[in-house]
């Protein structure tokens, strides 16, 4: 008797990593060495660099801003990331400023092996950045990597549940988060909720370190993270220190809604009822 094989249908894992850094000011090539150098320690499919991860962050004027800025993607910061994407085979999503028509935002790229995949200028700009950032014009992105759809939120951003929520609208199955946090604990505890509420995973990749520049102290806080869509924290980093984390999941588990047999997060909703009192 011939023994009937039965074929089981692997599932498709992605391993998904933050990368926490103390970036010296302006010093962007040195920035980018160390990344580099840390991302040649492990491998992962996505990695998450904080914003503004190689210029820092406390700029003392706008021309100090413009003259760091790049275009995207011809800017050096741009063109690095792509070519360590390119070496390691894989997605990287990080935060710089981006100069374009006179103008200056507070960007996150996602690029791959072959280039530039979607841009993203923030929308909700924090404190200071008032004064030296142009507000973004583009709509939340998301886009395909091969293993998931990955959808892109900048630090700030995550206070708002509309911005995540639209992203989960379009199919996002993972919200990468460049940040530079100095809010301790604020940001972490968010993530987790709009990694639930959306039932995606999340990745905040923060810095560490401590800027002085303009008379008032801003300390970053660290502890990067993964979280799952139940709300679980994956890994986590110290809130000093750095290091990039990876960690392996399934994101068939974000396209699956349901919190219970009869309640789907996204399906359960009624916006007839509260569409118009979010606008």
């Amino acid at each position: 008797m011939v023994e009937e094989q039965v074929l089981v249908a692997t599932v498709p894992l992605m391993r998904v990593g933050y990368v926490q850094v103390a970036p010296e000011f302006g010093e962007v090539e040195r920035n980018l060495d160390r990344v580099a150098d840390l991302l040649a320690r492990d491998r992962a499919d996505l990695w998450v660099l904080p914003e503004l991860f190689a210029t820092g962050y406390q700029f003392a004027t706008a021309q100090e801003l413009a003259e760091l800025a790049e275009p995207v993607p011809e800017g050096p910061t741009t063109a690095r990331l792509i070519a360590l994407a390119r070496e390691s085979n894989c997605h990287l999503v990080a935060g710089l400023p981006e100069r374009a028509d006179k103008r200056v935002y507070n960007s996150a790229v996602l690029v791959g092996p072959s280039g530039l995949v979607v841009r993203y200028r923030k929308v909700h700009l924090f404190y200071e950045e008032k004064n030296l950032f142009a507000p973004g014009d583009l709509p939340f992105p998301v886009a395909d990597v091969g293993l998931a759809k990955v959808g892109l939120l900048v630090c700030y951003d995550h206070f708002f549940p509309e911005a995540a929520r639209s992203l989960a609208l379009q199919g996002a199955e993972v919200i990468a988060h460049p940040a530079n946090l100095v809010m301790p604990g604020l940001a972490q505890l968010t993530m987790r909720v709009r990694a639930m509420e959306n039932r995606v995973f999340t990745v905040t990749a923060n810095r560490i370190g401590v800027e002085a520049r303009t008379g008032e102290t801003l300390r970053f806080t660290g502890l990067s993270q993964v979280v799952a869509p139940n709300g679980d924290v994956l890994v986590q980093a110290p809130q000093d220190g750095e290091e990039a984390q990876v960690v392996e999941i399934d994101p068939a588990q974000a396209r699956d809604k349901h919190l219970t047999q009869l309640n789907d997060v996204l399906a359960d909703r009624r916006p007839e009822f509260y569409g118009r009192l979010v606008r």
